[in-house]
């Protein structure tokens, strides 16, 4: 049944994509957008030390060494210092452009910068869902940043990403996140338009063909995949390597800003980058989930591990630890390196790291059949397919287990030589809210972006939440201490029209048993272009890709302020609240009415919903017409659906 599934889902592929090429695909435009952000730098620091092949070398004076996860890092420790004397200011600002009526934010941080914690700690949080999550949550970020053109008129929301601690992504939103900080904390117009180079984000190229040649890509296809093997086979003498290595190589194709995708780059490198360590940007972290061979994974069993600039691990009471990210691949045993082992380097390229947290999309790789790729690339997946098993193609191998013997007494995978990883939202939790609840990071406010397709046209109907609500209840302590707010369930979502609009959870704080942060939900919804595009297609035209950004932007700002003029003010309110909690602040009125309009109430209304399908609420970006739409969406709903089957999902 696995095998046919597997060809009726590469069928469907195939039929698919041939839908989504109605259209002549479209060739990238600078225009004035393009003369403002200017081309795109080199990376400054592509550190590793033999390009996709991790290395041993010298250890630093004082050896690296796992600790437990007993709060943050001395380096995240001081780095908030760093940051905070960033993003206050930037907040000030923002806080006095968006204007709540009665309310002056100079005067209120003012009268706090004596004890800066009861000031605002906010977070943004981009789910998965493919390129679709790529791109609507490159709208978001793109309406958050005070860098876009035009962004701090108003009514707009430019600046709240860099009034922001952290930005956290998995899987798709992942792919946003990482190729915003692997090119240099870089614009989402400078991804879209690379003065006149090509564009980073030239995804009318499928991961099936390669990169356009041109600007720093100049192969073709059969060189693409040469030097993709090439570069995994290099790995392959010292270390396992795994399908979710193919994949991330080809990842960084279409997100890096560097000859063949940018081998030598690290995650780890990101601590070591001006922007970052002088403060510049918030802190970027993707997710991961634990799964061991053939578990099944949901929120309350589930492992939640996080890559963040100077390490990898979780919080969570089933590992907690952490290793420094820089010597991944190191042979730790009981949380150290024996005397005489080197350290290793190179481990965490950044293609890898972004392919471990989509590597449900391994499988993109197992449907290729084109003339075009070499007979040995076939073979290799074929040949790793045959030791992992079907039911297994979406696992990432560490090797070795950084965590082998460590807390070997409430471990779970202290005494397995490998680590085995997969796509961060295989749990459910498809928004990466998990490492911005931890109470050691005292977040006050988290910016949810979700672009999760959870029901039949692709649309959010809040699952992610639900997930990581019910993991905060669970009695097996899995948890560790966070809370989360309370959600309703799907269906009151759905009926209650939560998953149309923005909404808050978790307005009135004294409700909830443990301190939480407000979680302002931002669901994809059609403002200016039917987004829902399926989650596993591989391609769009320039005009396509430019439409779902320019939705994302119009959600999360709602159409900037045209939808609700209130808005702006809303997000301000929202900003505040559990500032204006600790300072015992009179809450200003233009903020009550704010919660009135988008606070959840505790309603539920769990009938069975009416089959959710929207229609724009604006003028529509015209890229194609809405049959070519319906017929696109329809064929991607069946790969989808045989592709799920394939993989057991469904």
């Amino acid at each position: 049944m696995k095998l046919v599934s597997r060809l009726a889902a590469s069928v469907a592929f195939s039929v698919a994509c041939q839908a989504s090429l109605v259209l002549p695909r479209q060739s990238s435009s600078t225009g004035d957008v393009g003369a403002i952000f200017g081309a795109l730098e080199a990376r400054a620091l592509p550190n590793a030390p033999d390009g996709y092949t991790p290395q041993g070398g010298d250890c630093p004076s004082t050896r690296p060494t796992l600790r437990a996860a007993e709060g943050l890092s001395s380096q995240e420790t001081s780095w908030l210092e760093t940051r905070r004397n960033i993003t206050l200011p930037a907040m000030e600002q923002l806080l006095n452009r968006l204007n709540i009526s009665g309310f002056d934010a100079s005067t209120y941080f003012s009268n706090n910068m004596g004890n800066t914690s009861m000031l605002p700690n906010i977070a943004v949080a981009v789910s998965g869902g493919g390129y679709r999550a790529c791109l609507n949550g490159g709208g978001a970020i793109q309406a958050f940043d005070s860098r876009e053109d035009n962004s701090t008129a108003t009514g707009h929301l430019g600046g709240l990403l860099q009034s922001a601690t952290y930005l956290a992504g998995l899987s798709g939103g992942g792919w946003l996140v990482g190729s915003i900080f692997v090119n240099n904390f870089t614009t989402i117009s400078g991804l879209l338009y690379n003065n006149n180079a090509s564009s980073v984000w030239e995804f009318q190229n499928s991961i099936f063909e390669g990169p356009a040649t041109g600007g720093l890509q100049v192969l073709d296809s059969t060189e693409y995949f040469d030097t993709i093997y090439n570069d995994v086979q290099g790995k392959t003498v010292h270390y396992d390597t795994s399908i979710t290595d193919y994949w991330g190589r080809a990842l960084s194709f279409q997100l890096v800003n560097a000859t063949d995708g940018g081998p030598d780059y690290t995650w780890s490198s990101t601590a070591s980058e001006d922007f970052f360590t002088s403060g510049q940007s918030p802190m970027p972290i993707l997710v991961t989930d634990g799964r061991a061979p053939g578990q099944l994974l949901i929120s309350g069993n589930t492992t939640v591990y996080e890559f963040n600039p100077w390490e990898f691990g979780t919080f969570d009471p089933t590992t907690y630890g952490f290793v420094p990210l820089e010597f991944l691949g190191s042979n730790f045993s009981g949380g150290v390196l024996p005397p005489n082992d080197q350290c290793v380097r190179g481990f965490d390229n950044v293609g890898y790291i972004m392919g471990t947290s989509s590597s449900l999309f391994n499988t993109f790789l197992l449907n290729i059949n084109t003339t075009s790729i070499p007979s040995a690339f076939k073979s290799v997946l074929t040949h790793l397919l045959a030791d992992v098993g079907e039911n297994n193609d979406d696992i990432a191998s560490y090797t070795p287990n950084p965590f082998l013997g460590f807390h070997n007494s409430t471990s779970v995978v202290a005494q397995s030589p490998t680590l085995t990883l997969v796509d961060g939202g295989e749990d459910l939790q498809n928004i990466p809210l998990h490492p911005l609840i931890q109470p050691s990071r005292a977040v006050d406010v988290i910016f949810a972006v979700d672009s999760s397709a959870d029901t039949t046209y692709n649309w959010p109907n809040g699952t992610s939440l639900v997930a990581t609500y019910q993991r905060a209840l669970n009695a097996s302590g899995i948890a560790n201490g966070t809370a989360f707010p309370a959600v309703p369930d799907q269906n009151s979502f759905v009926n209650l029209g939560l998953n149309t609009r923005p909404t808050f959870f978790g307005c009135n704080a004294s409700n909830t048993s443990a301190p939480t942060p407000l979680v302002v939900y931002i669901p994809n919804a059609p403002y200016v272009y039917y987004s829902n595009v399926s989650t596993f297609d591989p391609s769009y035209n320039t005009s396509e890709r430019n439409a779902i950004v320019a939705n994302g932007n119009a959600v999360a700002s709602r159409a900037n302020a045209t939808v609700d003029p209130t808005w702006p003010a809303c997000v301000a309110c929202a900003i505040l609240s559990r500032s204006f909690d600790r300072t015992a602040t009179p809450v200003p009125s233009v903020c009550t009415q704010c919660f009135q309009t988008y606070c959840w109430d505790g309603t539920v209304n769990s009938t069975r919903p009416a089959e959710y399908d929207p229609v724009v609420q604006l003028a529509e970006v015209d890229v194609q017409s809405s049959a070519i739409r319906t017929a696109r969406v329809a064929a991607w709903g069946v790969a989808s659906a045989l592709v799920g089957v394939a993989w057991g999902l469904s």
